[in-house]
């Protein structure tokens, strides 16, 4: 008995130092358990919570396409109601002495409100993207956040104030497109006689002609950019905008200001040129089925060599263009509009802001 007592004394830090060693090990190989079960867990939170917000704003961007085929039949009633060149063609089946003066008021509305068509349609596609995903983005907020007793970020009476901001565009911002539009079309095709013959391509160096007109002005220091066609950027414009007298007020003039914001953005310009080039594109490939090209003949702009096959005088050519705005602004999904919300600059964009108002980081501002 005593050798063994005597054997343990002898090495008894060799075997504390042991016991120390595979307690320790235990130990840490059980904190290594917990924190790799908390890595786990955080996981697959992060994941759940990144599918139901990446879901969140799939949804919301079929809600944006649905809203836009919604809305066009108001864009295109009010145009065809401003620009209104059905009186014009009627009164030319009658025959009248003043026959050539129709005509020209005739050539100057039907490029006016296609050209006004394929702007407010690509306008209203861009700043639903940025409204629905600004208000979409608050609302994922309002909806995963626990925000026990705190006032949600995005209400709906808040939602329907700034969502009705949209009448801007449909209203004073539309008036004063068509009123540059309209002087623009004047100067660039004003002198151009009804017998003179146009090719597809140098129709479309009229409409580049008129587009740097509308865009870039015309020399005057008072020209507006395209982003107020969208929305006034005067603040007390924008605060009468917030018509009603409850707390919300400031909720939904923060949200518009948010939305001037973006706006003013070189993201949001480099979107909408891309649309407006898209669009012109396409309104240039619908012209071209009735310069009955040679078969087998591409019609895209890329291919300019090929627009100068045909030619059609003016008189023919205004018809045709009097009739696109039925294709411009159609609420069954066209061509016209699919190229628009597909276009993948638009998407990114879109994913942008959603991700921007989304963010738990604005629970903080």
């Amino acid at each position: 008995m005593l050798s063994p007592w005597s054997y343990l004394k002898r090495h008894k830090k060799k075997f504390l130092f042991a016991g120390v060693l595979v307690g320790g090990g235990y130990l840490l190989s059980k904190y290594a358990q917990r924190k790799l079960q908390e890595f786990q867990e955080k996981e697959a939170t992060e994941y759940i919570t990144q599918a139901r917000r990446q879901y969140h704003f799939e949804s919301n961007q079929r809600t944006c396409n649905m809203t836009v085929l919604s809305m066009l039949p108001s864009l295109k009633e009010a145009i065809i109601i401003r620009l209104d060149s059905e009186s014009l063609t009627s009164l030319l089946k009658t025959r009248p002495a003043n026959k050539f003066e129709i005509w020209e008021d005739l050539k100057i509305i039907s490029f006016a409100r296609s050209v006004v068509a394929v702007y407010s349609t690509c306008m209203l596609v861009v700043l639903l993207r940025v409204q629905l995903n600004i208000i979409g983005g608050y609302l994922y907020l309002d909806n995963s956040v626990n925000k026990t007793g705190m006032v949600p970020f995005a209400p709906p009476e808040v939602q329907q104030q700034y969502l009705s901001s949209i009448q801007h565009l449909l209203g004073d911002g539309l008036n004063e497109l068509m009123t540059v539009v309209k002087k623009a079309v004047q100067d660039v095709m004003g002198g151009m006689s009804l017998k003179q013959h146009l090719s597809l391509q140098e129709l479309d160096q009229q409409l580049e002609s008129i587009r740097q007109r509308v865009e870039e002005g015309f020399g005057k220091a008072s020209h507006k950019p395209l982003s107020w066609y969208l929305m006034p950027d005067e603040e007390n414009t924008l605060e009468a905008q917030v018509c009603g007298s409850n707390g919300n007020d400031d909720m939904t003039l923060k949200l518009l200001n948010e939305t001037r914001d973006m706006l003013e953005t070189p993201d949001f310009n480099m979107v909408l040129n891309t649309c407006l080039r898209r669009g012109f594109s396409r309104f240039l490939d619908n012209m071209a089925e009735f310069f009955h090209l040679p078969q087998g003949c591409p019609t895209s702009l890329e291919a300019s060599g090929n627009l100068s096959l045909e030619r059609l005088p003016l008189a023919k050519i205004i018809p045709i263009v009097n009739g696109q705005i039925h294709s411009i602004c159609s609420e069954i999904p066209s061509h016209f509009v699919q190229d628009l919300l597909l276009i993948d600059q638009v998407k990114k964009f879109a994913a942008n802001v959603y991700e921007t108002f989304s963010s738990p980081q604005e629970l903080q501002k």
